[in-house]
């Protein structure tokens, strides 16, 4: 069996994060020792922090789900070397709990060894997300 091109494999997670109804499908396209981080808050933004493993990952998509809707996701530049896979996009998600919503810019940092997301770094205006939440 071939192993998936890091394209391939970023394609496919974007494709799971918008149509999967089982989070679990999105967290089988990491490495059980991916390292993970979303930066910010996790005091008041339960989703962000460092998240271990297809479980982790798994956990951050289901509190994201429960806890914000989102309206806007786009990517606009995917840029592939090697392993190395930098997405740049916007957002606009509203948190269900206050109402609020959270429109940023973002960068998505990730790697992919042999077919599964190794590392990954959301990059985001964290303090709207704060805000949006308090």
């Amino acid at each position: 069996m071939t192993t998936p091109t890091p394209q391939a494999v970023t394609e496919a997670f974007f494709h799971r994060i918008a149509t999967a109804e089982d989070v679990h499908e999105i967290a089988e396209l990491v490495s059980e020792n991916i390292d993970w981080l979303v930066a910010g808050n996790t005091k008041v933004v339960p989703w962000i922090g460092r998240k271990y493993g297809k479980k982790g990952v798994a956990e951050f998509y289901a509190q994201i789900r429960s806890q914000i809707s989102s309206e806007h996701f786009e990517i606009k530049d995917l840029l592939i070397k090697d392993k190395r896979v930098v997405a740049i996009g916007e957002l606009a998600s509203r948190v269900k709990k206050t109402g609020k919503l959270i429109e940023t810019e973002f960068v998505l940092d990730m790697c992919i060894e042999e077919g599964l997301i190794t590392r990954f770094r959301m990059f985001e205006d964290s303090y709207a997300v704060f805000k949006a939440c308090e």
